[in-house]
């Protein structure tokens, strides 16, 4: 095999070992199953036979149940190598005959690295192989379980084995030569160019000759003329467990003889078969991620859900910081018992030195209550961060559940973790808390830059920092800003006096831009809070939003580009 060929196989396995349909989205288990199936054939037949183009040929005999499969193959090799019986399903593990001059080749994990090999009573889920001197060296023969077993793992193995091999022996009957489901693995033959051979069984002498017409038009019909067809009359055998005289299947262990003995006929089945596969690449691959990006397109739909869901809790953040909210209850209380109430809101208008004298003898005097005031406040900001992040999470939630791929996430992820998600998460309120602290201190820091003015800084100091910083916080939350006169009092008239005084320090624009500085502030603060909260549902999307399609697509063509590279030249 060129390296240029193995290498661009190689490439396009490692693109199919991501997961790439994580998401309930379409006919999802159709597009795993495709992946499944491709990956497989990749390891079990295009990698290994490309590295040995002129190993020996392997013959899978497949079909329904009961069509006779291990009859035919301890028929062929005259001996009991497998057993047929009259339980279905009957062949649980599937067994390979080959001729002893082949079974090292067999033995190793040249062909079907994935089944553990045994050469003893054959289990489920291993390859059992048997060497028999009556199978010609070049051509090993395969006995798969039903393709329409009642049991899934045996129909998928049936499936993965067909996908292994060079060669099809496709056993009907002629009571169930027309049954649909052995007709969708011929169609994939014809699809891929498999090379086969078809063994109908069973057939009754008044029914040979119509029921062999019948079927050669089906074969037609479905891309597979020319097509080997054997037929195999129906014999009376003394029990289940009984071989076919060596007359009714002599002419397709002559056939198969015949491929064994010929270098040139076997390389053309490996040919033919190796060059279907690789031509199947094209479609099928093109198909995967098309599907694939159904998946991204789904994952991005879940993310933008979410920040939909904490753009919804930040504008209701916004709202209440400019509704006057938090400058109610507990905040309006501290702040009467900072400043005093009475005739204060009677007197702002002419009494603004009055005023910066009673706030400055609160400083002074009472210590105690601009603490309590700043405490109520840092409370109120945290508890609302909890509310409107709580209401994000929900909203997340619920808008996952509304779609197929969101609640089958969300069901995989369990009952306790959505239930969690749905919720903040335990290291919000601590977060919160810092968040504020923080934005506290960056607000006094605005403070003392603005007070740090020659002209103002008189007037600073007579107030405080802290006073300063306090009435900074209450304008953000009732405010757009720094608007001057006197406006509609929220909470008491607490905005109204705390702008008045501000600017009284300041003046308005200083206010303005103070506010808006602070108001900013905070936004960014909870805005990475909620953030980190959202990530949450980002981590279940992890890895889905960022599979790369077109790095399979690329891998898909330079398969493409290198086919010629086949030993032999393609079919």
């Amino acid at each position: 095999m060129s390296d240029g060929l193995a290498t661009a196989l190689k490439s396009l396995r490692a693109q199919l070992g991501r997961d790439l349909f994580p998401l309930a989205i379409g006919n999802v288990e159709a597009d795993r199953h495709a992946q499944k199936e491709l990956a497989g054939q990749l390891d079990d037949y295009l990698i290994p036979r490309l590295a040995a183009i002129d190993a020996p040929l392997l013959a899978v005999v497949g079909g329904s149940t009961g069509a006779g499969k291990s009859t035919l193959v301890n028929s062929l090799v005259q001996d009991d190598v497998t057993a047929p019986g009259v339980l279905r399903p009957t062949t649980l593990a599937p067994t390979l005959v080959a001729s002893p001059a082949d079974a090292p080749w067999f033995t190793s994990m040249n062909v079907l690295p994935g089944l553990p090999r045994s050469t003893g009573d054959g289990q489920p889920g291993t390859l059992k192989i048997v060497t028999s001197p009556q199978v010609k060296p070049g051509l090993a023969l395969l006995d798969a379980p039903d393709i329409d077993s009642v049991v899934t793992a045996n129909r998928e193995l049936a499936a993965q084995l067909l996908a292994a091999a060079d060669l099809w022996l496709f056993v009907t009957t002629a009571s169930r030569y027309a049954d649909e489901v052995p007709w969708g693995f011929l169609r994939i033959a014809s699809e891929r160019s498999t090379a086969m051979a078809v063994i109908l069984q069973r057939v009754p002498e008044e029914a040979r000759v119509p029921v062999a017409m019948d079927l050669r038009r089906l074969l037609q019909e479905n891309g597979l003329s020319g097509t080997p067809l054997f037929e195999v009359p129906e014999l009376p055998l003394p029990s289940e467990r009984a071989r076919l005289p060596e007359t009714a299947v002599r002419p397709i262990k002559q056939w198969l003889d015949g491929l064994s003995a010929d270098h040139e006929a076997r390389a053309d089945v490996v040919r033919r078969t190796l060059s279907g596969a690789l031509d199947s690449l094209a479609v099928r691959v093109p198909a995967l991620a098309e599907a694939a990006d159904r998946q991204l397109l789904g994952a991005n739909e879940l993310r933008g859900l979410v920040e939909k869901g904490y753009d919804v809790g930040m504008a209701d953040f916004d709202e209440a910081m400019r509704d006057g909210t938090l400058l109610r209850g507990e905040v309006l209380n501290r702040w009467q018992d900072f400043v005093g109430t009475g005739d204060l809101m009677r007197s702002l208008e002419t009494r603004v030195g009055w005023l910066r004298d009673k706030l400055v003898a609160a400083f002074t005097g009472r210590p105690a209550p601009d603490k309590r005031l700043r405490v109520a406040l840092e409370s109120g900001v945290e508890s609302l961060i909890r509310t409107t992040a709580d209401g994000s999470a929900e909203r997340s939630v619920d808008a996952w559940l509304s779609t197929p791929q969101g609640r089958d996430l969300l069901e995989r992820t369990g009952i306790e973790t959505a239930g969690k998600l749905g919720r903040v998460s335990a290291d919000l309120p601590p977060k919160a808390a810092k968040a504020v602290r923080d934005w506290q201190g960056y607000v006094l820091d605005l403070v003392r830059d603005e007070g740090a003015d020659k002209r103002s800084m008189a007037r600073a100091a007579s107030f405080g920092v802290n006073g300063l910083g306090l009435l900074i916080m209450l304008t953000v939350f009732a405010s757009t800003g720094g608007l001057t006169g006197i406006e509609i009092g929220v909470a008491g008239g607490t905005t109204v006096l705390s702008q008045k005084l501000l600017e009284a320090v300041f003046g308005d624009q200083a206010v303005r831009r103070l506010t808006d500085a602070a108001r900013a502030n905070l936004r960014q603060r909870v805005r990475d809070l909620f953030d980190d909260e959202a990530g949450r549902f980002y981590a279940l999307l992890a890895g889905m939003e960022t599979t790369d399609t077109h790095a399979l697509r690329a891998a898909a063509e330079a398969v493409e580009s290198r086919k010629s590279d086949i030993p032999g030249g393609a079919v």
